[in-house]
């Protein structure tokens, strides 16, 4: 099902619609500041699941970020975060970035990693922000398959590819081509392990 959403003034009814759907186990694919992309609530395993399977990963393997609406679930999934790093994240987000951090006990067991480590995502867009706040907790957040990024900014093409595989597609306009940078903040020195869009100033 593919939904045409404003990107600067989200319609509630269509907000709480896709709220709804993520709530209630669907995938969905949404738009955010950089590309468009694929996530469900991270409480619930069995969607999950099926996101690994659309992009054939081992789940256990598989490494996933949180798309949260600000910097409120920070103390939810994240270990202790000192001043510095905390004025750091304040500063970038929101943003097209992704923010390697430890991860606290309160991450769901499957999204765990070996190294104890979460990505947090607080995009700049509009949309994103509207359906987490009706959630009430973040989402899910990985690229769509496939290396032909190109392929995945047109909603109407993103239908063509993958509507039979997933419950929504949230149609916010045309999509970027670059993904977000991302900050490895595990240790004292931060560190850029992905140039993306984001231009990080540490």
């Amino acid at each position: 099902m593919l939904v045409q959403i404003h990107p600067l003034n989200p319609q509630p009814r269509l907000i709480k619609q896709a709220a709804d759907i993520i709530r209630s186990g669907g995938i969905v694919i949404y738009p955010t500041d950089t590309i468009y992309g694929l996530g469900c609530d991270i409480n619930q395993p069995k969607a999950i699941e099926k996101i690994c399977q659309i992009k054939n990963i081992d789940s256990r393997k598989a490494q996933f970020s949180f798309i949260c609406k600000d910097l409120s679930h920070l103390s939810d999934y994240t270990k202790s975060i000192d001043t510095p790093l905390y004025r750091i994240l304040k500063s970038h987000l929101p943003g097209p970035f992704t923010f390697i951090l430890p991860a606290s006990k309160q991450v769901p067991k499957l999204l765990q990693t070996k190294k104890s480590t979460i990505g947090i995502r607080v995009p700049d867009n509009e949309i994103c922000r509207c359906i987490l706040e009706e959630l009430g907790h973040p989402i899910i957040s990985t690229s769509l398959p496939g290396e032909m990024v190109e392929d995945y900014t047109d909603p109407e093409m993103i239908q063509e590819k993958f509507g039979n595989k997933v419950d929504l597609i949230i149609d916010g306009g045309i999509g970027g081509m670059k993904p977000s940078t991302v900050v490895d903040c595990t240790t004292n020195d931060w560190n850029v392990v992905r140039e993306g869009m984001g231009l990080f100033e540490g």
